[in-house]
């Protein structure tokens, strides 16, 4: 709007301020207020857009890390990307890990049975871990000690580290196992551990077997060493010459109390996730490995072990007072035991 001068002389001039309406002044005022408003908010609106779509890409590309579509999504909870704290998993960080224990009795083949797990690339099975009485002493060293297992923080001479797809060990049951049950089946079920049974059904040949062991720690019959396990068939020879006497008057007694603790275990640890072997069906057939590899995942590989075994034969071979033993197992429900190892 142009404003209007008035001429009144020749020396004066009277400029008037142009005509403006209040109400359309006012009007002005609140529109551009309120396209100030909504410009901010958009702006805002746009910024918090761009940050929440920036969380939800970096939460889908963490759950592709942890979900191979080739992995069978059942499996999920059995699966675990540990991060230990004594080395880097570096490009095996995104493998997927399975944990796993082997529960067992001392001279039940879990020895011999571990080495043809270790035999695979991808497993690390760590040994007795729970042969430290420290590591056993109550619920919380044990779980301390579960982890650091489970996280790849202990090492032991089977120990792969970064790339193992299996990682576990093996526990006597008379290691904290039975004292601490609860609380072990509790953590194997919060952490997705599973179970391997391995049980000897002929305990006859398991006693024979510990009473040898227990009389080699003093003798040393090799070399002036004890052995556990051999490598040779000289070497189980030498050892199978030593021919243990069995207590007879205890030995039913004893059968039982063996067989109740396997089957307490059994009952114990039945909620877990688990696999029960027979130590005669490994001898007698190992395509029963293949089972253990398809339970824990793995590529399906021919395993073998350098161990032989000690006490071949034919029990009578074995055992000094054969003949009062073979006497007090006769008619009763360890009559089978009398038999070959390979025998049902």
């Amino acid at each position: 709007m142009a404003e209007e001068i008035c001429l009144f002389t020749k020396d004066s001039i009277i400029i008037k301020p142009p005509k403006k309406s209040p109400a359309s002044l006012r009007m002005l005022v609140l529109v551009f207020a309120m396209a100030c408003c909504i410009y901010i908010c958009s702006v805002c609106l746009k910024q918090t857009s761009i940050h929440t779509s920036t969380k939800v890409h970096n939460i889908e590309v963490s759950q592709r890390h942890c979900h191979d579509n080739a992995i069978d999504r059942s499996q999920t909870p059995f699966l675990h990307y540990p991060k230990p704290t004594s080395f880097s998993r570096a490009e095996c960080a995104s493998n997927p890990v399975r944990l796993f224990a082997i529960l067992s009795m001392q001279r039940s083949g879990s020895g011999w049975f571990e080495t043809l797990l270790n035999n695979h690339t991808n497993v690390s099975s760590n040994g007795e871990i729970f042969s430290v009485k420290e590591r056993r002493s109550n619920a919380s060293s044990i779980m301390s000690t579960l982890d650091r297992v489970y996280n790849l923080d202990m090492f032991t001479s089977a120990s792969k580290n970064e790339c193992s797809a299996a990682v576990g060990f093996k526990w006597m049951l008379n290691q904290g196992l039975m004292e601490y049950h609860k609380e072990i089946a509790d953590y194997f079920n919060d952490r997705g551990v599973s179970v391997i049974f391995l049980v000897r059904r002929n305990l006859l040949r398991r006693m024979v077997s510990v009473l040898a062991n227990s009389y080699d720690r003093y003798a040393k019959l090799i070399n002036g060493m004890h052995k556990s396990h051999v490598h040779s068939h000289e070497e189980a020879d030498a050892l199978s010459k030593y021919k243990p006497e069995i207590n007879t008057t205890s030995l039913v007694k004893d059968l039982k109390a063996m067989e109740k603790m396997v089957l307490e275990t059994l009952e114990y640890f039945s909620r877990t996730r688990h696999i029960i072997l027979y130590y005669e069906d490994l001898i007698r057939n190992q395509t029963k490995l293949m089972d253990v590899q398809r339970f824990l995942g793995l590529p399906e590989m021919d395993l073998s072990s350098r161990q032989v075994k000690i006490h071949r034969g034919s029990l009578s071979e074995h055992i000094k007072n054969w003949d009062d033993v073979d006497k007090i197992l006769r008619g009763t429900v360890y009559e089978n035991f009398l038999n070959t190892d390979y025998s049902n």
